[in-house]
């Protein structure tokens, strides 16, 4: 898979060049609905409580990687007691 930023003017540019040819072969036609379809969200970039992590992590003696992994796997709607019944 490959994944490209391209700036709108790109894109309309790009569009606008496959579709002024006569004829498209599959692949190029699969590339312009792609093209079709293609939007870049920008998104912030993840912002982490590394220093609770860390803490967590050496007082558990688990990696920060696990402390993440706990951490994204956690229900935020659910009571402690219910995650742990449902673990169970």
């Amino acid at each position: 898979m490959w994944v490209v930023r391209l700036t709108d003017k790109q894109l309309e540019v790009s569009k606008a060049l496959l579709s002024s040819e006569d004829q498209l072969g599959p692949a190029l036609t699969r590339v312009l609905e792609a093209l079709e379809l293609a939007r870049w969200d920008p998104l912030p970039d993840a912002q982490l409580p590394w220093g609770e992590v860390a803490k967590r992590a050496g007082e558990q003696g688990i990696s920060e990687a696990d402390v993440i992994w706990d951490i994204s796997g956690r229900a935020k709607d659910a009571a402690p007691e219910t995650r742990r019944q449902q673990a169970a």
